[in-house]
């Protein structure tokens, strides 16, 4: 699974923000409700259009985005 399939990018949609393919539901909507300790049950129960795929989609974009962060140490 990658999160090709699944998120999308679309500037008519939230205003091109990450969202799952086919919602309006945001990567950093859903991560959100994660940090918050949300189960992924508990997010597919409230949310029936999410599958859990959809879940580790969303973790696995965010974890890619900070791969590619770049970290450069301030003068002391």
């Amino acid at each position: 699974m990658t999160t090709q399939n699944r998120i999308t990018l679309d500037p008519k949609v939230l205003l091109g923000k990450p969202v799952v393919r086919g919602t309006r539901i945001s990567v950093d909507f859903v991560l959100d409700l994660l940090a918050r300790g949300w189960s992924e049950t508990q997010i597919c129960e409230e949310y029936p259009g999410l599958e859990r795929d959809d879940i580790l989609a969303c973790c696995g974009y965010a974890a890619a985005l900070l791969r590619g962060e770049k970290v450069y140490p301030l003068p002391a």
